[in-house]
């Protein structure tokens, strides 16, 4: 789902789509929670799903770069009740390890050309999900990837 929408991206024209940019990929992916987030009653953004009100609002309105890779697939998985949040976040996750192995990419050799301010050892921890990954992280990782891949 979320990978989904990098696929049909729709990029500016200053943007080469061959080239994502972590911005733009982050826009797709605001884009994506923020409209499932609509559809969803807020108070079952909060209570069921976990968001505090003030994340649940965040995402309502479409920042999202904070929040979590778990929190953003059960905002899908509540606007989509035959969707799993875990195997969601299970498919995100072997996206961008089999995107590494294209790209032949270690977590050094990203952890170095991102914003995020990760070790690469942080970002091995974070696609294994022993630790938290953002989408903004995400999107950066992604965006490195995508410019790798032959």
């Amino acid at each position: 789902m979320f990978h989904e929408v990098v696929d049909g991206r729709e990029v500016g024209p200053d943007v080469d789509a061959d080239e994502p940019a972590a911005a733009d990929l982050l826009a797709a992916f605001a884009a994506l929670v923020s409209e499932a987030a609509a559809s969803v009653d807020r108070d079952r953004l909060v209570g069921g799903v976990g968001l505090t009100e003030a994340d649940a609002d965040a995402v309502r309105d479409g920042d999202v770069a904070a929040l979590s890779l778990a929190d953003g697939a059960a905002v899908l998985a509540a606007a989509e009740p035959d969707r799993d949040a875990d195997a969601i976040v299970a498919e995100v996750r072997d996206h961008l390890l089999m995107g590494m192995a294209t790209a032949v990419l270690d977590v050094d050799a990203i952890a170095a050309r991102i914003d995020a301010d990760l070790t690469g050892q942080e970002v091995q921890q974070a696609l294994e999900g022993r630790t938290t990954l953002t989408l903004g992280q995400r999107a950066e990782i992604l965006a490195v990837i995508g410019r790798r891949k032959p």
